[in-house]
C-alpha cells in the first residue's frame, strides 16, 4: 500500500472522526481521484513538442495520457474543432496516493520562493484546484530534455460536502497550505 493512504488510515481518519463528530466511518472525507491537466497553447501547429508534452506528462503521473481535442472553433486564438489542445491524466486509488505523496513531500518543496499553497482554491463542493507553473519540479524530469517549460492543473476531488472538510483532510495528509 501506499505511504500517502497509511498516514490517510492512521492519522486522517481519527482526526477528521473527532473534529467532525462523524457518526459513520463512511461520512469521513476521502479522495475520489486526481487529475492532471497540461495544455498545449504554444504547439498547435508543432507535433514534436506535443509529444513531448504528453511523455513528460506521462513520466510525471506514471499512466497514459489522454489528448484533448477542441469542441469548437475559436478564430481569436486560431483554434479549429478537433484540435490537439491538451492532455489529461486521471489517477485513482494506488497511482493517485503515490502520485500524492510525490507532490506534496518531494516536489512542491521544490518551488522556487515556496510559501505554501493558496488555501482559497476551493471551489464550495470540496475539490481542490492547484496549479504549478513548471513541470521541472517533478524528479522525474530531466532537465535536458525539456524542450519547453509548461505547466499544469491539479485538480484533487475528495468525498468532502463542504471546503472546511477538505480543507482539513488536504493538511491531515500533509497539503503545505500558506497562512494568509
Amino acid at each position: 500500500m501506499a505511504r500517502m493512504f497509511d498516514k490517510y488510515v492512521e492519522t486522517a481518519v481519527p482526526a477528521l472522526k473527532e473534529k467532525f463528530k462523524y457518526e459513520n466511518v463512511t461520512l469521513i472525507p476521502k479522495l475520489e481521484k486526481i487529475v492532471v491537466n497540461m495544455r498545449f497553447g504554444d504547439c498547435k501547429d508543432n507535433s514534436k513538442a506535443m509529444e513531448s508534452a504528453v511523455r513528460e506528462l506521462e513520466q510525471i503521473t506514471g499512466q497514459k495520457a489522454i489528448i484533448i481535442k477542441a469542441k469548437k472553433s475559436v478564430s481569436n486564438f486560431k483554434v479549429r474543432k478537433g484540435m490537439d489542445i491538451g492532455a489529461k491524466v486521471t489517477l485513482r486509488k494506488d497511482r493517485m496516493y503515490e502520485f500524492a505523496d510525490r507532490l506534496i513531500n518531494i516536489a512542491i518543496p521544490r518551488i522556487r520562493d515556496f510559501r505554501g499553497v493558496s488555501p482559497s482554491a476551493f471551489d464550495g463542493r470540496g475539490n481542490y484546484a492547484l496549479g504549478i507553473k513548471e513541470q521541472l519540479i517533478f524528479p522525474e524530469i530531466n532537465y535536458d530534455k525539456v524542450e519547453t517549460i509548461r505547466g499544469m492543473d491539479v485538480i484533487f476531488v475528495t468525498t468532502a460536502k463542504t471546503d472546511e472538510e477538505a480543507y482539513e483532510l488536504l493538511k491531515q495528509l500533509g497539503m503545505p497550505f500558506s497562512q494568509a
